[in-house]
């Protein structure tokens, strides 16, 4: 039985108390957190607080409000998030406005896929209703999201939210349709465009994907009528293609300059071949081989070679020539064509093909042929294959074709080919009559890609792929074939053929628009739109909708410029790096195309969410994580970790064992701040001790704070998230708790409360929490207010109030950063071999240890003033200066440095646990802890 007389010497220890429970319990805490917000207007708060502040302007892009968010809509808001907590934490007035997309193709599906569940036609219902229902839908949808990201922690105006269904924001995309009206820079021509036979509409760039699709290839051979080398003529050329289906638009054929081309005779086929002995065929001199191999021809003899530039001027027959399809085909010089893959010719149907359309329509003047209807069926006119479709039928259209000894192969080839992203379904090029916004007038495309050098891209790769795009890209088609979006506020002259361009009559739909809607476009008499000055009758009312990519790239007119809370160009866009081709890129075009400059002054990309294994999730595979079932489980705040500490230039990974990890981050970061927080318990200011008071260690942490604080604003500045949470991380974890706290922590428990050297430490601790704590607010949101209001006299207010902490103009010292980092690295040959002691059973932990440490003179002056049996956690020490003794443990990348460890000799102090020789069982604890308790009775 223990003696109760002897007192209990754990009640005199200075324990750390706090209220800040050790288990986050995020799933609970943070809706709680968020009503507090709430309560206290955080947002408009903090909108007065920094009224006057300089503004950061990240100007949302917006999602589709179709559906609940996947993890790549948290993965982009919780960034933005971030960006905006900082620059805020950085003393601007970072307001951050949210957006949404609510025309276009995405919500005009989902209606669809309802009516054709109820057996409904689409087209049969009034138009009006139709908008109606997809305006529902789309605002449903806004709310549920706009709750999903809160939930995130994300702080914006998500009562003022801009929406592209508002009637301010139809008018402004109308007036700005009309600016291209009215500047010449909008057209009408007929071009091959992206178009979806499913959905019946041109598509952009941004609206298709591109996935593996079995096509249906041939070889049709084309009859030489006429040719600078006799040689040839009554040869036939050989093409390749994995579309027959636009071998009724065929009108030409290319070849290389450059590419060394052979005729020659078939001498033996094998069994079943459609290539016939005695065929002459002119195919490239290097594909050859892979040609006889596909059409099974055996033997083959030479009858000429000669260079692509000896051909200019041929003309061939169609291979249908005989079957309605009659007209001439020229050969053009290509130089796009190559010796990859195929003959080394290609077929050219000018209204399939971006580049065939320019090589034999705007270079050659070959008309174009109008060959497919909207729904994938070809015209009615074609010989042969009228009705046929596009993607089912190619087969059909390949045996016929090899039928009337036009084919001498047939085959299949998997492939990348381009689909749409909301049906799925392939999509193909056809020419249609469409609105273009021209590239060269105005020299928009030379403003666009002046503006782009001029912009900062986050990472920089961004820019030379943003350039590329732009240099390339072919005029803007900006008509959609749909019934939900801004319409195309344009009346064409009936005769002319020309666009209204009048600013009145513009000025007046936008005014229309403003007050009602753009509904009315679809059911207001369009005399009241023209007025008085024209006759209804003479014009044609454009009854296309905009892409909904203007409708995006616009909102820096609706938006940046018509508010004024916020700035035009905005300081940062920021999204996934497929907008290069969609968002980024329609806005550059549009404000370069209206204002000459481009919306913003920087731009970041972040990549896509995998899995762990990183493939692409999909419900097929079973590999879906979603962003709600995280949040219910863990917390949003570890999802906010896992953004921060992913490298998101790059694609990122989530999964289970992931999320794991981020867990034990996330534990790290509340430890530290839990443990800084039961230190502090009771501190107040009149407590601290100046800088000059304090003992070197603690002054080493004030000198780290000052240093992180200088990385901290670096790369928040540079927008390099990744890297402030791994200064973060590695500060809590090696700095503080397997060092400092390590250290202080017999100080901070044991020593007399009034000591200076016990008041420094909680000096040090408070300055690092009020640091850490500002530091960590932008990425843990809700764990940074929990811990704020943690501390003594902060209850009832928020952090996300204030700005990083002030750093002393006296904290940093590079000098004494320099030597610290010394004796860290010799203080780890002493834990080492601490370590390897109590392996070997010599004693049970670093207290029971003496530690007789030699060092080299140089690093011996490290430790001058030093309580070295403190700082190495021994109850006792001993440093010398000279040779290693030989059996002392050492380490190989610490020179000079050498320790015995042996087990201290004494009695274990019952309060501070040091095993010392003045303790004895009449006197149970050591001299210091005696005098301490002596003074607390």
């Amino acid at each position: 039985m223990s003696d109760k007389s002897t007192p209990d010497y754990k009640q005199t220890v200075f324990l750390p108390q706090t209220s800040f429970p050790m288990r986050g319990g995020l799933p609970k805490k943070e809706p709680e957190i968020l009503k507090y917000w709430e309560e206290i207007d955080l947002y408009n708060s903090l909108r007065a607080e920094r009224a006057d502040a300089e503004k950061f302007v990240l100007h949302d892009g917006p999602p589709y409000a179709n559906g609940q968010l996947h993890i790549g809509h948290a993965l982009n808001k919780i960034l933005k998030d971030v960006i905006n907590r900082s620059q805020s934490m950085l003393g601007k007035n970072a307001n951050y406005v949210p957006g949404w997309d609510c025309h276009g193709l995405p919500i005009e599906w989902k209606i669809e896929e309802q009516y054709r569940k109820k057996g409904k036609d689409k087209d049969e219902v009034d138009i009006t209703e139709f908008r109606e229902e997809c305006r529902n839908f789309a605002a449903h949808w806004l709310d549920v999201q706009a709750g999903e990201f809160q939930r995130l922690g994300v702080l914006g105006d998500f009562s003022e939210p801009y929406k592209t269904m508002r009637y301010e924001s139809e008018a402004l995309i109308a007036k700005e349709i009309g600016k291209f009206l009215m500047n010449g820079g909008l057209y009408r021509g007929a071009k091959p465009v992206m178009w979806s036979p499913v959905e019946k509409t041109a598509l952009a760039e941004a609206e298709v994907e591109y996935h593996d699709h079995k096509s249906v290839t041939i070889y049709a051979k084309f009859e030489v009528k006429s040719a600078p080398l006799d040689a040839i003529i009554g040869a036939h050329i050989v093409i390749w293609t994995t579309t027959p289906w636009t071998m009724p638009g065929n009108r030409a054929l290319a070849y290389g300059n450059d590419i060394d081309y052979v005729c020659v005779k078939v001498d033996a086929v094998e069994e079943g071949a459609l290539a016939k002995v005695g065929e002459r065929l002119v195919v490239a001199a290097d594909l050859l081989a892979d040609v006889c191999s596909a059409a099974k021809i055996t033997a083959t003899a030479e009858e000429a070679r000669f260079a692509g530039r000896d051909i200019a001027g041929l003309v061939a027959a169609h291979p249908l020539a005989a079957h309605g399809y009659d007209h001439e085909v020229p050969a053009f010089a290509g130089d796009y064509v190559t010796t990859d893959q195929g003959t080394g010719f290609v077929h050219i149907a000018p209204g399939h093909g971006p580049e065939d359309y320019e090589l034999a329509h705007i270079q050659h003047g070959v008309p174009v042929p109008d060959t497919v209807n909207e729904d994938g069926t070809l015209a009615a006119h074609l010989p042969l294959y009228a009705g046929m479709h596009v993607l089912r039928d190619n087969a059909k259209i390949a045996e016929d074709m090899a039928e009337k000894n036009g084919l001498i192969a047939i085959g299949q080839l998997v492939h990348s080919y381009p689909h749409s992203w909301r049906s799925k379904a392939p999509v193909i090029y056809r020419n249609t009559a469409q609105w273009f916004i021209s590239m060269q007038e105005n020299d928009l495309r030379k403003i666009a890609l002046d503006e782009i050098e001029k912009t900062a891209f986050y990472p920089p790769a961004g820019k030379t792929r943003l350039s590329s795009m732009i240099e390339n890209r072919p005029d803007w088609c900006l008509s959609r074939q749909r019934a939900w979006g801004v319409p195309i506020p344009v009346f064409v002259h009936k005769q002319s053929g020309e666009p209204l361009r009048d600013q009145v009559v513009v000025d007046r739909i936008v005014d229309a628009f403003h007050e009602h809607g753009c509904d009315i476009w679809f059911n207001w008499d369009p005399q009241d739109f023209l007025g008085e000055t024209y006759n209804a009758a003479d014009y044609e009312q454009v009854k296309d909708i905009a892409d909904v990519w203007f409708d995006s790239g616009s909102t820096h007119a609706f938006v940046l410029e018509a508010r004024n809370d916020l700035h035009s160009p905005a300081d940062l866009y920021l999204e996934g790096s497929d907008q290069h081709r969609g968002w980024f890129h329609s806005s550059l075009l549009e404000s370069c195309g209206t204002r000459g400059r481009a919306p913003y002054k920087g731009v970041l990309t972040h990549g896509f969410v995998l899995d762990e294994q990183g493939r692409k999730m999909s419900k097929s595979l079973g590999n879906v994580i979603v962003p709600q079932k995280i949040i219910e489980q863990n917390g949003a705040d570890i999802l906010r970790l896992w953004v921060v500490s992913s490298d998101y230039y790059d694609d990122l990974r989530i999964g289970h064992e992931i999320i794991k990890r981020q867990t034990d981050h996330y534990r790290r970061i509340r430890n530290t701040m839990r443990y800084l927080l039961g230190a502090l318990d009771g501190f107040t200011q009149a407590e601290a001790v100046s800088l000059e008071e304090m003992p070197e260690l603690d002054r080493w942490v004030l000198s780290r704070l000052a240093e992180i604080d200088e990385v901290v604003r670096t790369k928040s500045a540079a927008y390099d998230f990744h890297g402030v949470f791994t200064a973060l991380h590695d500060f809590c974890n090696s700095d503080l708790s397997a060092f400092y706290f390590d250290i202080r922590k017999d100080r901070l428990y044991c020593d007399d409360q009034s000591g200076v050297a016990r008041r420094a430490t909680r000096t040090a601790m408070a300055k690092t929490f009020e640091s850490l704590v500002a530091w960590i607010a932008p990425i843990l949101c809700f764990t940074a207010e929990e811990a704020w209001q943690a501390y003594p006299g902060n209850e009832g207010t928020s952090i996300h109030m204030r700005t990083y902490a002030p750093i002393g103009d006296d904290w940093h010292d590079q000098a004494l950063s320099d030597k610290w980092a010394q004796i860290r690295k010799i203080r780890t040959v002493v834990t080492s071999a601490i370590e390897q002691a109590r392996n070997e059973g010599l004693v049970g932990g670093s207290l029971q240890a003496i530690a007789a440490l030699t060092v080299t003179d140089e690093q011996a002056a490290l430790f001058e003033g030093q309580d070295l049996a403190s700082l190495l956690i021994t109850s006792s020490a001993s440093l010398q200066s000279g040779e290693v003794p030989a059996g002392a443990f050492t380490l190989e990348d610490v020179a000079g440095a050498g320790v015995v460890i042996t087990a201290a000799d004494g009695g274990k102090c019952a309060r501070c646990w040091k095993v010392l020789e003045e303790v004895t069982e009449q006197a149970p604890i050591c001299g210091r802890c005696n005098d301490v308790v002596s003074a607390v009775s």
